[in-house]
């Protein structure tokens, strides 16, 4: 004769069950956020495609060019902040421009152009 299992030991194995699925559900959502967290971190486009993306959304050609990375926003996404420049006399510019492309995906961001005499 098969005896059947006891009340009091399936429920409690039961509840242990779910709380083995919940933490593995809760372990890969949290996986999940880091990791896309993680990849948008990531410095994918180089600092020479960066200026060659400014150049082309400005319209002057510069005679000084400065690239910084940069973070910004709460996952600290990074951006090359490129300045490109024609310099004027006594320490000014003719034309500035300061353009914000995307680390990540390449995109301009934010193109900010002083006109000459600003």
């Amino acid at each position: 004769m098969i005896d059947a299992p006891a009340r009091g030991r399936t429920r409690p194995r039961a509840r242990l069950d779910r709380r083995a699925v919940v933490l593995l559900v809760g372990l890969f959502a949290v996986t999940l956020v880091v990791s896309r967290s993680c990849q948008q971190a990531q410095v994918r486009i180089s600092k020479e495609h960066a200026i060659a993306s400014a150049r082309e959304r400005v319209g002057f050609t510069p005679r000084r060019t400065q690239v910084r990375l940069v973070r910004q926003g709460l996952n600290a996404r990074p951006y090359w902040a490129v300045s490109l420049s024609v310099p004027g006399r006594g320490g000014t510019f003719r034309r500035l421009a300061t353009v914000r492309v995307d680390a990540n995906t390449g995109k301009v961001a934010a193109v900010d152009e002083h006109p000459p005499g600003r």
